[in-house]
């Protein structure tokens, strides 16, 4: 399948900053964080239009969308794109309004930002909106950009529940549906941070046709076609493959008992790394072989 749109899946960031300040420019570094030229930018580079695209940004996520809403449009502001409004949609039925509906066809970008993933979910899963996100992305020069709980629900499969520390504790990862744009993979946010390897390792050995994506912060992937992976952002991006598990212990412990896994796979991306997730084969951008 030729997909023409593009995904860009972000980790988060502990504080992304705020531009309450009043000297934006002297505070920059700080006020932007993961906001910061490195993937904002990459987006508006990316888009259709560059700096003219039209951007939405949808907070639905988010316990607090009347206020992170702002945050994101004084972000791409600063880097020159003006084109930009938030979306809010709180509730099923506005999923489905006239007016939500034209503002999603006529954006170029949409970015959800992050907070609750089955928040998302259950609010537009099986929605018109839901359909025209996902036939944009198909078929039209389009990008969806997802922070942390918009990363998450990017995939078909999605995690939603799991604590950190006791995540290879068989039953205590807990994975649902996402919005279904991107399929074989299953995706975790504030990766690196919030020591959640243990939840991806679980995800995978339940199914290892399904590829492990751990996303640290400031840190993403731009997804082009729907299979050459990118990193982009300062951090680290983690894959884990199931592929060639030789054993575990996963079918016969009880529930809450540790689990085993022998010969389970991993890379470790940094920006301008690929993957294709036709070959499954890393290329590392700064090879000390090459």
């Amino acid at each position: 399948m030729n997909i023409k749109g593009k995904l860009v899946i972000i980790g988060g960031a502990v504080d992304k900053g705020s531009f309450t300040e009043t000297d934006i420019d002297k505070n920059a570094a700080k006020n932007l964080n993961f906001f910061e030229e490195g993937i904002l930018k990459r987006i508006l580079d990316e888009s259709k239009h560059k700096k003219e695209s039209r951007i939405e940004v949808i907070t639905t996520a988010s316990k607090i969308p009347r206020e992170i809403g702002p945050e994101y449009v004084k972000a791409l502001n600063y880097l020159g794109a003006n084109n930009v409004d938030v979306l809010h949609i709180e509730k099923r039925e506005q999923a489905t309004e006239p007016e939500v509906l034209a503002r999603l066809k006529a954006a170029d970008v949409v970015m959800f930002t992050g907070g609750d993933q089955l928040r998302l979910t259950s609010i537009l899963g099986g929605t018109q909106f839901d359909e025209i996100l996902l036939n944009k992305y198909h078929n039209e020069d389009f990008i969806y950009a997802g922070t942390s709980a918009g990363a998450a629900a990017a995939s078909n499969s999605m995690i939603y529940q799991g604590s950190s520390s006791e995540a290879l504790l068989k039953g205590e990862v807990k994975i649902t549906s996402g919005l279904g744009l991107i399929d074989g993979v299953v995706i975790d946010t504030h990766f690196v941070q919030r020591g959640r390897i243990g939840r991806l390792f679980q995800a995978v050995v339940g199914n290892p046709k399904v590829l492990g994506i751990g996303l640290g912060e400031d840190t993403g992937l731009l997804i082009t076609n729907g299979k050459k992976m990118e990193a982009i952002g300062s951090g680290l991006v983690i894959l884990v493959d199931g592929r060639e598990i030789k054993d575990t212990n996963l079918t016969q412990v009880e529930l809450g008992q540790p689990i085993s896994i022998s010969h389970l796979v991993t890379h470790v991306m940094s920006k301008y790394d690929t993957f294709d997730l036709d070959t499954y084969k890393m290329s590392i951008h700064s090879s000390q072989y090459v």
